[in-house]
């Protein structure tokens, strides 16, 4: 894999847009792959801001990934039943059609966000560890940094700063691995 494969977006630079029902904002790290209509995609990575309780938007035919990234946490309706989230928790998935209530538990949170049509292949969200790596083929791999983190890919160790997401859809077998830092979590699409 070459650097070129490699594609990093700063959260930062992201402009933040407002929700339907005005309940928070979010801003779009990436929609892939990219096409004319902007809603045409297959895979989503978001971080949202939730400001006040209320439904998610349905999102029919879509896997969601979803964390609680800061803030004190909240409580999501689930079609199985609640679950409380706080930035401790490993994230969760559900299907997009479900479009939980969100409870908050005291204040707003931030969010990451993984959203993959399920034709797509196989997503998983997970939080990232010292030493943990994504090996193996993918058909798409991201790291999202929310502390300074180092990793590692192939035999350079790249330097993400909070707030980056780095991403390949070239990277086939290639290892990923979070050498140091964090907190971050591992994006990935499989077929």
């Amino acid at each position: 894999m070459t650097r070129q494969d490699l594609h990093f977006v700063d959260l930062h630079a992201c402009p933040p847009q407002p929700w339907r029902n005005g309940g928070g904002r979010t801003r779009e790290l990436l929609a892939w792959p990219r096409e004319p209509d902007a809603a045409d995609w297959r895979l989503r990575v978001s971080v949202a801001r939730i400001e006040h309780g209320g439904p998610f938007s349905a999102f029919a035919g879509i896997w969601r990934g979803f964390a609680v990234l800061q803030g004190q946490g909240v409580t999501l309706d689930l079609p199985g039943g609640a679950r409380t989230l706080t930035p401790a928790d490993d994230a969760i998935a559900f299907d997009g059609e479900a479009a939980p209530m969100c409870h908050l538990l005291d204040g707003p949170t931030e969010d990451l966000n993984l959203m993959v049509r399920r034709d797509a292949g196989h997503a998983a969200l997970r939080r990232a560890r010292v030493g943990d790596v994504i090996d193996g083929p993918t058909r798409w791999r991201g790291v999202f940094s929310q502390g300074l983190v180092h990793l590692d890919i192939d035999d350079h160790t790249t330097t993400l700063p909070p707030g980056t997401l780095v991403w390949s859809d070239g990277a086939e077998a290639s290892g990923w691995r979070l050498h140091d830092g964090g907190p971050a979590w591992f994006l990935t699409l499989e077929d």
